[in-house]
């Protein structure tokens, strides 16, 4: 599941993750479990109305370091 991170263009951070799902570039929603619900919630609502998969059931530490970031990512989304 999450080496599709490693490879494909994706956005980080729930500003930019919400601007590339309304522009509907999103092809898959990563959202980290222990991330804070009135963050990541809004998010996969608004993920589920576009009909954008969402994947959950990693900590915010595997998510970032799946995306290559030395801190710990609440969200993230592989692009079309």
């Amino acid at each position: 599941m999450l080496e599709e991170l490693t490879q494909a263009r994706r956005v980080v951070g729930a500003k930019q993750t919400r601007r590339a799902l309304n522009a509907g570039q999103v092809r898959r929603l990563f959202l980290a479990q222990d991330a804070d619900p009135a963050l990541v919630d809004p998010l996969a609502e608004l993920a589920r109305s576009a009909g954008v998969p969402v994947e959950k059931g990693v900590t915010m530490a595997q998510l970032g370091a799946a995306c290559r970031i030395a801190v710990g990512a609440a969200c993230c989304a592989v692009l079309i």
